[in-house]
């Protein structure tokens, strides 16, 4: 626009002095025009914002303008620009008025030029004044919305932010809540276990100690061996939290023989653990499954250790092609009523079965625990497997423990 009008400006007067050399009024045209220019050139520098002195340079270049128009009337057409400035300045009123005016003074200029009456000397001009206008005042709105639309873009990108930033810090607080309780699961099946063991043993070596010293000695060569278990799992959690009977290799049936094995022996004879495996899985056994079942074995019969005075138990893992199921069975004295009663809430005991529960929840499946006043208990999870197509196990549902095995079908007691 800025082009234009000095484009404008430097036409109309080369018309001037090449329709009028030599005329009285020429130094004031020339005079003037570079007036004209100077006042045009100084409007950048006020800013676009309708100050006093904005107001005030702007009746200050109509003015001249309009001298020009009155002395030449060639000068008219530098009015486009003269529309778009007002526009951008003035109030929608305030600018239409000003636009009017200017239009009028164009078309008397253009009658004065004109030789004779002609129509489109007097709609020309207003027609062009309202095209100008028409597109100004489209442009300004599509500014205006361009405007709110990125104001509201920017609103809803910080809304976005903020919510990922919040939903960031709830995956966070989220995930250590869920990493806390399996820490605490693991622990308690492993690490707490074992230090119970140890406590029992070295109470009993302790006791035995004077009257008879190679028994005691023997339970605290049984302890010492749990301390090094349990320092083995310590490391493993350092490491990858992965039971140390699993990462010896061997899978889960040679984890639970070893572990079936470790019991028998770690009770001295006062209980005896027996493993046994039915079906073949069609595929490997996915690690957290083995990892599960393994604990919850270990935590089951810990459990049958502290609690069921038990001489039997029973581990049985049955492959069914889509689902594994683990047994624990014991002889022991049951579940009463007054042993599945809630502990109240200041006894840090009682973990076992719930995260037992947990474990088993987490991995899509079910436990159930059967038991009755000395029969003996029955604990059996049971987790889903991915889908192999083929499976080599048995179809039917795991058998239950062997009457040899037991004088009672039993699992673990009630959690400590």
């Amino acid at each position: 626009m800025h082009a234009a009008f000095f484009l404008l400006l430097g036409a109309s007067l080369a018309r001037f002095l090449m329709r009028h050399p030599g005329e009285t009024r020429t130094p004031w045209i020339i005079a003037l025009s570079a007036v004209l220019a100077v006042l045009y050139l100084l409007g950048p520098v006020l800013g676009s914002r309708p100050t006093p002195r904005r107001l005030t340079w702007l009746g200050a270049l109509v003015v001249v303008w309009m001298v020009l128009v009155v002395l030449a009337p060639s000068f008219a057409w530098c009015a486009v620009p003269l529309f778009y400035t007002g526009l951008r300045i003035l109030p929608p009123r305030a600018a239409l008025a000003l636009v009017a005016l200017l239009t009028v003074f164009v078309v008397a200029a253009q009658l004065r030029l004109a030789t004779g009456f002609d129509p489109n000397l007097v709609l020309a001009p207003p027609a062009v004044a309202a095209v100008a206008t028409a597109v100004f005042v489209h442009m300004r709105r599509q500014a205006v919305r361009q405007r709110e639309l990125s104001v509201r873009q920017r609103e809803l990108i910080g809304d976005l932010l903020r919510t990922r930033r919040e939903l960031a810090a709830t995956e966070r607080r989220e995930g250590t809540l869920a990493e806390r309780q399996r820490l605490s699961m693991e622990i308690h099946d492993t690490l707490a276990q074992g230090l119970s063991s140890q406590q029992m043993l070295l109470q009993a070596a302790d006791r035995s100690w004077d009257a008879d010293p190679a028994t005691a000695r023997r339970h605290v060569l049984t302890a010492t061996g749990i301390a090094e278990r349990n320092l083995a799992e310590a490391r493993r959690f350092v490491h990858d939290l992965a039971p140390a009977d699993l990462a010896e290799g061997g899978g889960l049936e040679a984890a639970l023989h070893t572990l079936a094995a470790r019991e028998t022996e770690r009770s001295g004879g006062g209980l005896t653990v027996r493993c046994h495996v039915e079906g073949v899985p069609a595929a490997p056994l996915p690690d957290r499954v083995q990892s599960a079942l393994l604990r919850i074995a270990q935590g089951a019969l810990a459990n049958v250790t502290e609690h069921a005075e038990a001489t039997v138990a029973a581990l049985t893992l049955t492959h069914l092609g889509d689902r594994v199921v683990l047994d624990i069975a014991d002889d022991g004295r049951g579940l009463g009523p007054d042993r599945s009663a809630p502990r109240p809430p200041e006894d840090v005991r009682g973990h076992g079965l719930p995260a037992m529960r947990a474990r088993v929840r987490q991995l899509g499946g079910t436990l159930t625990v059967e038991s009755a006043p000395g029969e003996g208990t029955v604990l059996s999870a049971a987790l889903p497997l991915p889908h192999t197509g083929t499976s080599s196990a048995p179809a039917g549902p795991p058998a239950p423990p062997a009457p040899s095995d037991l004088s009672a079908p039993s699992t673990p007691e009630e959690p400590a």
